[in-house]
């Protein structure tokens, strides 16, 4: 019996053996299998996180109360860290791409390039972020926690940051759920009077309906660009909620209290005479009635000007004279990309500003151009950038070993001037300390309140005379309440034509023009209406914005997350209005809500602001290159910590 006993445990161990080994050979097996993956939650599949682009996952910390009683919550996220105010914790849609355009044939619409609709490739910029996979329990943690949303000051569940974060969830089991994320991310804002509409209604459909602008007699950017990443025509509209113009105000009030620069590795004399203009711009004296500057148009008119002047007899700028033509130290002056090309131009020629001495300076330029990088280097149907980026990095590491004043500040007193939609995904890894004028401003891509510039995208379809054809009607004169015309290009112009194309004599929205006896052409239309129409294209950006400006119409701006360019510096409520993307249904109730006197005083304001977005042959007092400079000037400075 005992004989018995002891061969039965023999042989149960010997199973036992063989049993644990089997598992740990499976769980070795899927650990080498998924190593980019979580191994837990393929073992015990349930929900699923997408994370978009560059995302990254964000877990809430601890929560810390502060002495007035407010709870905050931190989050951390994994990849590159900034050292100032982000708008939201990441890059969503890092890895998309943005539109080429160019100018119609006519010289009266701009036109953008014909891509074909119909393909979804996407370039690749480095690894892709892959899926990952929750348990139940997971999906439950996420649901239940929140992180503290610095751009609107709510509380949110940690799906809905401003990572791209999507909740996958399986209909049977987490339907629930996925309702109750789904009215947590309802956001109902209240009206504003100062030029920033809502309404409450429920949000519309969205769906994308592009078409192909299929016009015979209009000349497509392909004819000079061959070929462009596709992946455009994948952008769908943005399920997270967008961020108002009251809360990028707040976002950019908090920048001056948080946003400081990387601290010098060494102090140089630079620094000293920066701290003490901050000084005197805090210090400003209070402007009363200046003949050049329109009060309501500005945040502070005082310190404003108070900063302008200073720049004028303080600032020393050095250009770097490394880097080959084309894509360095050439200027492209013509098309909406222009505004690169004007500012280098006038830069390099400027002898107030510019020095020879870079001990001299307290802020370095690097003399690129984005547009004239993507013509020479892009591979046609590679679909990705990755050379573009390495080519600039080589371009950092060479500045970088040959002089000391990039590594003294990582990078932070220099600054680029960049107007192409690729040059934010090109410049945000290895130029991301440097302050950067970009005219795709999203916040969703990575925009630095504080620290980075937004860069007003100009049409220049003559550079031997910019001003042609400038202003419009006066208010009494102007009969079209609102005004569009465009290619259907991204997700949100399709929809603005399918709602009000041809269908109310009051709102004139058209796709492309074609010019013809009798018919006003597109200046014509902006010089005689009210509002023009600026929707996003496949970018937050568009020059329609400034042309508006330039023909002295009110511009409705529907772009959401989309900066204004001079942003640190002008109160856009007083010269535009903002209109989310879900509200077009509601445009022209909207647009009639206004007040006759509010509209009379918004036209003045873009009256006034016009000078700032004007290029002129030779640059004038506070024209847009003055202002350019002035906002990265701006930005320098108050970027400096005061000492304690």
């Amino acid at each position: 019996m005992g004989h018995d006993l002891k061969s039965w445990f023999q042989l149960d161990a010997r199973k036992l053996i063989w049993l644990i080994c089997a598992i740990m050979v499976i769980i070795t097996f899927q650990y080498l299998e998924l190593s980019s993956e979580n191994v837990l939650s393929a073992v015990v599949p349930s929900g699923k996180i997408s994370v978009e682009g560059q995302s990254s996952f964000l877990a809430s910390a601890p929560s810390s109360t502060e002495p007035d009683g407010t709870i905050r919550y931190v989050t951390h996220s994994i990849g590159l860290e900034y050292n100032g105010t982000y708008a939201g914790s990441e890059t969503v849609h890092g890895n998309e791409v943005s539109e080429e355009r160019d100018m119609d044939s006519n010289d009266d619409v701009i036109s953008e390039t014909d891509v074909d609709l119909n393909k979804s490739s996407t370039f690749e910029e480095g690894s892709e972020s892959p899926k990952e996979s929750l348990s139940e329990e997971l999906v439950d943690l996420i649901k239940n926690s929140t992180v503290y949303d610095a751009e609107s000051s709510k509380n949110m569940t940690t799906a809905e940051v401003e990572g791209g974060l999507s909740l996958e969830l399986s209909k049977e089991n987490n339907m629930a759920t996925l309702d109750s994320l789904n009215q947590t991310s309802a956001v109902n804002e209240a009206t504003n009077d100062f030029g920033t509409y809502e309404v409450n209604d429920k949000d519309q459909n969205s769906d994308s309906i592009l078409d192909n602008d299929n016009n015979s007699g209009r000349k497509s950017s392909s004819e000079e660009f061959e070929d462009y990443p596709e992946s455009y025509n994948n952008k769908t509209v943005a399920k997270e909620a967008p961020t108002t113009i009251a809360d990028m105000n707040n976002l950019l009030y908090r920048s001056r209290v948080s946003y400081h620069s990387t601290t010098p590795r060494w102090a140089s004399a630079a620094d000293k005479v920066l701290l003490n203009v901050r000084s005197q711009i805090e210090k400003a004296p209070i402007l009363e009635n200046d003949q050049q500057l329109y009060a309501p148009l500005y945040r502070n008119v005082s310190m404003f000007k108070r900063s302008y002047e200073l720049m004028e007899s303080t600032l020393k700028v050095y250009i770097y004279k490394e880097g080959k033509k084309p894509i360095f130290h050439k200027p492209v002056l013509k098309g909406i990309y222009a505004s690169e090309g004007w500012f280098m131009k006038q830069l390099q020629a400027n002898r107030n500003f510019v020095t020879k001495k870079p001990r001299e300076a307290q802020l370095f330029y690097l003399p690129f151009s984005s547009r004239m990088l993507e013509e020479t280097l892009y591979v046609p149907d590679s679909h990705s950038i990755q050379n573009l980026v390495e080519y600039l990095k080589n371009y950092a590491d060479t500045i970088a070993a040959k002089y000391p004043y990039w590594n003294r500040t990582q990078g932070a007193d220099h600054f680029l001037v960049a107007c192409h939609d690729w040059a934010t995904s090109e410049t945000k890894e290895y130029m991301a300390n440097c302050i950067r004028a970009l005219c795709n401003s999203d916040i969703r891509e990575g925009y630095i309140f504080g620290k980075d510039v937004s860069l007003p995208e100009t049409t220049i379809r003559n550079p031997q005379r910019p001003l042609r054809d400038l202003g419009g009607e006066p208010p009494s004169k102007r009969s079209i309440l609102a005004f569009f015309a465009g290619g259907m290009h991204g997700y949100l112009r399709p929809i603005l034509l399918q709602q009000w194309g041809n269908k109310d004599p009051d709102m004139k929205i058209f796709g492309t023009m074609h010019n013809g006896k009798g018919k006003l052409n597109y200046a014509q239309h902006m010089k005689r209406s009210k509002y023009c129409i600026c929707p996003r294209g496949y970018e937050v950006n568009s020059p329609r914005v400034v042309e508006a400006i330039f023909y002295e119409c009110v511009p409705v701006i529907i772009s959401d997350n989309f900066i204004p360019p001079f942003f640190e510096v002008l109160n856009w409520e007083s010269l535009a209005v903002f209109v989310l993307e879900k509200d077009i249904p509601n445009l022209k109730k909207i647009l009639l809500s206004i007040p006759d006197e509010r509209y009379r005083q918004m036209q003045l304001s873009v009256k006034k602001a016009q000078q700032h977005f004007l290029w002129h042959p030779r640059p004038v007092k506070y024209d847009i290159f003055h202002m350019i400079l002035h906002s990265v000037w701006y930005n320098r400075v108050l970027q400096m910590e005061k000492p304690s």
